[in-house]
């Protein structure tokens, strides 16, 4: 009776194949469980950088209001010295004006009667 060697192979290797099907089987479990682990970090990577921006963002609009207070209080303050100085010059000014303000109505007195007091010399009226 002839042997039949393939069928005698074929039935060798059996449980080898068999137990191929079971690690090809693990495998496919294995990369989907893999694939699913890899989207979860993903996607929790992505929930903590969404995260991470909206702190960042809130917290350059913090310092952007900060820093435009400062502005504008340094401009208050410099507007109140601004103020302040004009002020001071507005009243040395004043006082100025009413020290001087004798004087200049004398000498201008003493022009205006020169004027007419020359002008009736010479016989104009």
């Amino acid at each position: 009776m002839p042997v039949d060697r393939t069928a005698e192979s074929a039935a060798g290797l059996a449980p080898v194949f068999a137990l191929l099907a079971d690690v090809e089987h693990e495998a496919v479990i294995i990369r989907e469980r893999g694939a699913e682990a890899a989207r979860q970090r993903v996607e929790t990577a992505r929930n903590l950088a969404a995260s991470i921006v909206a702190d960042a963002e809130d917290r350059a609009a913090a310092v952007r209001a900060a820093a435009a207070a400062e502005t504008l209080n340094d401009a208050e303050r410099t507007a109140a010295g601004l103020a302040a100085r004009g002020q001071e010059r507005a009243t040395r000014i004043r006082e100025l004006a009413t020290a001087r303000t004798p004087a200049l109505a004398d000498r201008a007195l003493t022009l205006l009667t020169d004027a007419v007091t020359s002008r009736s010399r010479d016989g104009v009226r």
